[in-house]
């Protein structure tokens, strides 16, 4: 058999695979065959030789074609290859498709094939495991573009800085996109986070959080063969068996569950909140690919801290799909607000029976709250609204036991006109979704509290003392901190707080924080306060945002007189609560303290009575 081709290999260690020019040609029957590659003309090679075998061949290699060879390859026999170290080598050269690992890929694939065709249990594994490869493919994908993008822009040197911003909006524009067109493909956590996004309007810029808006109304919605199989399996029941009349088209679809009207067989209608089924598959390595997507940016990004939102997801997420929880929730928060219906016209519907992922519950409708002709229609009054959503959530931050809604945007809230015979209101607002709350530690309600009172009175140095205590933001962040908690500037926020939050000041402060590279300064604030003040700042934003979609006459000056009782309510309790600690009962120290305290309360109070009467006086006349 002719030899091909005998190759001169360099002296390297075993495995190497670094091959060089010819040696020689010659013709035997003795010597193995060589048969070079179909694409590449040079063979790969493993060694099988010891040391003094690759430093000989390393020497033969040194020498010139001029210079006589060391060995007569014309002499050499099928024994000398086998024997002398200096051919002791095997040559790897067959076709990609026919070698071992090929070959083993092969089988591992058909195999597999095989057990997804015949067999039921390998069926699920496998449609799983090339789900859950598609999935990471596309955060993987979506991330790696989204980084690309930000680096170029980033990295790009721009002769002004109007084109430097005009180019940093275009990339959050496309980002933004990427990043919806990936969530909307994996759904279900990915919808809550950008939900989440779409919320945080005073962290991101206008390109994200408008661009993720369309994911708080058209999350995608289960098919009714999986809602029965999940009601089966979960209840053991039929749909049938439970329900006299089901609606199969949802009344709305989140990014965690959806709700059916229904009819139980009493009689009695319903709402039927089930969770997507196809959740529970996915939701773990979901919460581990957001916790990735967050390292790599933070990585890349040191400047932009981001991770404090996977943080909060992950902290959460397991137990907002545990609708036993939301049902415990519901429950205690209809129990603690059954007796200030006459200051928050709260109606939290009645929880009627409860699994892991279904929840059936009064069925109570309405009108989203910011729908402005409901109002007028039904002569609802915005500013009565607009003073029970602060009475209800004033409570939920200040008041001791009532815990704090963790979602409370506006597809969570509404609004239903009723008669006048209950607390005197022709309306009340319905609170939905409580699958997750917080409670307000107490120390933080205080510290809160006399931040807040110190704004209201433009007392700068009380605010930045309190805002120490209960954020930890020190004296070179606090602007920025009293901007973000206010939604005003600084300038607003620390001496004219009362005033109507203008079109023009908010579009100076977007402005701002895009131009003077404010950005990364706010995601570093955020990452280092403590996550429940986090969910305060959302609250306040939302409750400024109704207020100024209801455009209410009486503006924020009453929204701030009613926070400033609840702040007084609160400083009262804790200084009697020292006032106890400190002196006995007997001790006059304790009673002059105590209606000094009681003094500061009402006159908070009073201030807001004032504010009332008057208004009643004007429009009276």
């Amino acid at each position: 058999m002719m030899i091909h081709r005998l190759v001169r290999v360099p002296a390297l260690k075993p495995g190497a695979a670094l091959l060089r020019g010819p040696l020689t040609r010659f013709p035997t029957k003795q010597l193995p065959q060589v048969v070079p590659r179909h694409v590449c003309a040079t063979p790969s090679v493993r060694f099988l030789s010891s040391t003094p075998a690759r430093a000989l061949f390393a020497s033969q290699i040194r020498l010139e074609k001029k210079q006589k060879p060391l060995v007569d390859y014309k002499n050499v026999s099928l024994s000398d290859v086998k024997n002398n170290p200096i051919y002791k080598f095997v040559y790897l050269s067959k076709p990609w498709y026919k070698s071992n690992g090929f070959r083993i890929l092969a089988v591992a694939v058909g195999l597999a094939t095989l057990l997804y065709i015949v067999s039921d249990g390998a069926h699920k594994v496998l449609r799983h495991t090339g789900h859950a490869i598609e999935r990471i493919w596309v955060v993987i994908v979506a991330t790696s573009r989204c980084v690309w993008l930000y680096r170029k822009t980033l990295k790009k040197e721009y002769p002004s800085e109007e084109e430097y911003n005009a180019a940093l909006k275009k990339c959050h524009k496309k980002a933004a996109e990427i990043t919806l067109q990936a969530i909307r493909k994996n759904s279900g956590v990915y919808i809550k986070l950008g939900q989440h996004i779409a919320a945080l309007t005073y962290i991101f810029p206008p390109e994200w959080t408008e661009t993720m808006i369309p994911l708080q109304d058209q999350c995608p919605e289960s098919s009714m063969e999986a809602i029965r199989a999940m009601i089966k399996k979960d209840t053991g029941k039929n749909l049938d068996d439970l329900f006299l009349e089901f609606n199969e088209v949802p009344m709305g679809v989140a990014s965690l569950a959806q709700v059916h009207k229904a009819v139980t067989i009493d009689g009695r209608e319903v709402a039927v909140k089930v969770q997507h089924p196809s959740l529970a598959e996915f939701v773990p390595l979901d919460v581990y690919m957001t916790r990735t997507i967050f390292t790599i940016v933070d990585h890349f990004f040191p400047d932009y801290p981001l991770s404090w939102l996977s943080d909060e997801m992950q902290r959460s997420i397991f137990t907002e799909l545990d609708f036993t929880e939301e049902a415990n929730n519901a429950v205690k928060t209809r129990e603690y607000f059954k007796d200030t219906y006459k200051t928050t016209a709260l109606r939290i519907p009645e929880v009627y029976w409860s699994k892991r992922r279904i929840l059936v519950m009064e069925f109570v409708g309405g009108s989203r709250l910011d729908n402005r002709p409901y109002l007028e229609d039904n002569h609802i009054n915005p500013d009565e609204v607009s003073a029970c959503l602060s009475h209800i959530f004033d409570t939920m931050i200040f008041r001791p036991g009532a815990g704090l809604h963790c979602d409370p945007h506006g597809g969570n809230l509404a609004i239903r006109t009723r008669d006048n015979s209950r607390g005197g209101h022709n309306f009340e607002i319905v609170l939905y979704d409580h699958g997750l709350y917080r409670f307000v530690p107490t120390n933080i309600q205080r510290d809160y509290a006399h931040f807040w009172l110190a704004l209201i009175d433009s007392n700068e140095a009380e605010m930045r003392k309190y805002a120490k205590r209960f954020a930890n933001i020190d004296e070179d962040k606090f602007p920025l901190f009293a901007a973000a908690i206010t939604g005003r500037d600084f300038k607003h926020a620390t001496s004219d707080l009362k005033s109507k939050r203008s079109k023009a000041e908010i579009e100076n402060m977007v402005s701002t924080i895009a131009s003077d590279g404010l950005l990364s300064d706010i995601m570093t604030l955020l990452h280092s306060v403590p996550r429940v003040v986090l969910l305060i700042f959302k609250t306040n934003d939302l409750t400024r945002h109704l207020d100024e979609t209801l455009n209410s006459s009486l503006g924020v000056e009453r929204t701030f007189l009613i926070m400033a009782t609840y702040c007084a309510k609160t400083v009262l309790e804790e200084r009697r609560e020292n006032l106890i600690k400190k002196y006995s009962r007997l001790d006059i120290r304790r009673w002059l303290g105590e209606g000094f305290a009681w003094a500061s309360y009402l006159r908070r109070l009073l201030q807001l009575k004032a504010y009332d009467f008057g208004l009643m006086v004007s429009n009276f006349f």
